[in-house]
């Protein structure tokens, strides 16, 4: 496919990055410490940690992997909390002692965390106490022998009420206590190459059983310098601050918020519980941040919460969504709330995550998913593995330093995800224009068959979307005996507002071709959505 995209880059932005400038994360991590000591890093529930307050806490717990509990290079250690000031201590920690790291969602079912642990093959695992019952569960169904609980007042100058460790779990460790005991010991420094694994980080198993993409430092390091690129040097080192309300566990707020803007002196400001909207709220107007990330449905819901328009929003210069597509509407009202654009990314799990973003200089919301970052190749393709023209749609094949080395002991499914010439298959459907934009189209699985014409719904929730008294939306395919299958329409309205099916209609059919009009319409409350604010369209089809 012709490279038309290169173009863009210039300015600030290298088309092409050096993928081993840096041995490890580590020594990126080493190296920001050191220029930025005393600036902020991560702040929760207000308490700050300098850069080396940071460090100090992570090397303890690093010295208490390796003297009290005996890992080494290469075992895994399972992290599973929200956005606490535990979560980067205990990370930059494992990294540090060259161990693997495998992200668990906190929210997940004991069948869930039973699966990911016994895959992972871990025995230790870091946990959050209100997680500990779901542990608890299935803790001996699984390899895990060591437990370290971390409380949301660990690291805090002042306690913060916490949820009680289960009691089932037998004899775990206190993180804190962890912390102080490897304060008084000796870490023995590892030798880390790019080769070597940094996360097992799980798909969200939305197409079938979890799988663990097996990233290394050097897809880590190679993707944080991919991002850096594609902001033009437009973030200034050591006086960013972003907003970090996407988990952690989460490869796109753990690249881009917790280790590019560690690199440049950034500060973190911890957002626990994103889901209190009015709570949410209340944290940004208590400061001045110069960045944030999310997906279209926290966009969306800080809009609709009461005081997001009176948060200052004078130093606001980045505002990134991934994940799932960012619909115009949420994206104008973004703007005009806001005064900043709404830039959209595209990655997975897989790619550490970012394959494509919108340059930072662009000066209106594009609707597409950006340019390919520096050093990454990306091919469309057909169902016979034949690359496509510009605007035909075909499946998105990506191919660069972030790309993963493959899923964690599944060597079969990691073949079934490359083509022959080493490009990984991502399963979304995508064009690019004669511009070198690339805009997502929909998921492959996800993409309705009507008579015979292919219906995505993220075309038809874009459209819905733009109905004003419409908050969010969704919409599947369900069988029909006449046309195969129909849309089927999820739409949760304003409060107050008087929408029936009918107005729906008769708005998409303004809008949309016959065929792509949904059939069937529910007026639900709210809809299903991922810890991220995925919308679970499984979940709806079940």
């Amino acid at each position: 496919m012709e490279k038309v995209w290169l173009k863009h880059f210039g300015d600030g932005m290298p088309a092409e990055i050096d993928v081993d400038a840096y041995a490890s994360v580590v020594a990126m991590l080493d190296e920001a410490t050191a220029a930025f000591r005393d600036r902020p890093a991560f702040s929760n529930f207000g308490t700050t940690l300098s850069f080396a307050e940071t460090d100090t806490a992570a090397r303890a717990f690093a010295a208490y992997l390796q003297q009290s509990l005996g890992l080494a290079k290469g075992d895994r250690v399972a992290v599973m909390m929200p956005n606490i000031l535990a979560f980067p201590v205990a990370m930059f920690g494992i990294l540090r002692a060259g161990l693997i790291q495998v992200n668990v969602n906190p929210l997940y079912t004991p069948r869930e965390l039973a699966h990911q642990l016994n895959d992972a093959d871990t025995e230790t695992i870091v946990i959050f106490s209100g997680s500990t019952p779901v542990l608890a569960e299935i803790i001996d169904q699984t390899p895990i022998k060591r437990v370290i609980v971390a409380q949301l007042g660990d690291l805090h100058q002042s306690p913060l009420p916490s949820p009680e460790t289960d009691g089932r779990l037998a004899g775990p460790t206190e993180f804190a206590d962890a912390l102080a005991a490897g304060a008084g010991q000796t870490f023995q420094d590892v030798e880390i190459t790019g080769d070597d694994l940094i996360y097992l980080q799980y798909t969200g198993g939305t197409t079938g059983v979890s799988k663990g993409a097996m990233l290394s430092h050097r897809n880590l390091v190679s993707n944080i310098m991919m991002f850096e690129g594609i902001t033009g040097g437009r973030l200034e080192p050591g006086t960013e601050a972003v907003i970090t309300a996407l988990p952690l566990y989460h490869i796109f707020a753990l690249m881009v918020n917790c280790l590019s803007f560690y690199r440049i002196g950034g500060e973190n400001v911890l957002i626990t519980n994103p889901r209190d909207m009015p709570g949410f709220v209340a944290d940004l107007a208590r400061r001045r941040f110069t960045a944030i990330t999310g997906v279209n449905t926290l966009f969306n819901g800080l809009m609709h919460t009461p005081g997001f328009d009176d948060v200052d929003f004078s130093g606001l210069k980045l505002s990134i969504g991934g994940g799932t597509a960012i619909q115009a509407a949420v994206a104008e009202r973004w703007h005009a709330m806001t005064g900043a654009q709404l830039l959209e990314g595209y990655g997975l799990s897989e790619t550490s995550p970012i394959l494509t973003c919108n340059p930072l200089n662009r000066e209106s919301f594009s609707a597409t998913i950006g340019i390919p970052l520096s050093s990454t190749d990306i091919s469309l393709r057909d169902d016979d593995g034949k690359e496509v023209g510009f605007d035909e749609p075909g499946e998105l094949c990506a191919r660069g330093p972030q790309v993963m080395q493959g899923y964690w002991r599944r060597p079969e499914e990691t073949a079934e995800a490359m083509t022959e010439d080493g490009y990984f298959r991502t399963g979304d459907i995508a064009t690019v224009d004669r511009d070198g934009y690339f805009r997502i189209v929909d998921r492959k699985k996800d993409m309705i068959l009507v008579s015979g014409f292919n219906v995505f719904p993220n075309e038809v929730e874009a459209v819905v979307a733009g109905m004003p008294g419409v908050v969010e939306c969704a919409c599947i395919g369900v069988p029909d005996e006449r046309s195969g299958e129909a849309v089927k329409l999820f739409v949760v309205k304003a409060p107050d507002i008087e929408i029936d099916a009918a107005a729906v209609t008769a708005y998409c059919r303004e809008n949309l071709t016959a065929y792509k009009v949904p059939r069937h319409i529910d007026f639900i409350d709210e809809l299903p959505k991922s810890p991220v604010g995925k919308i679970l369209r499984r979940e709806l089809r079940e």
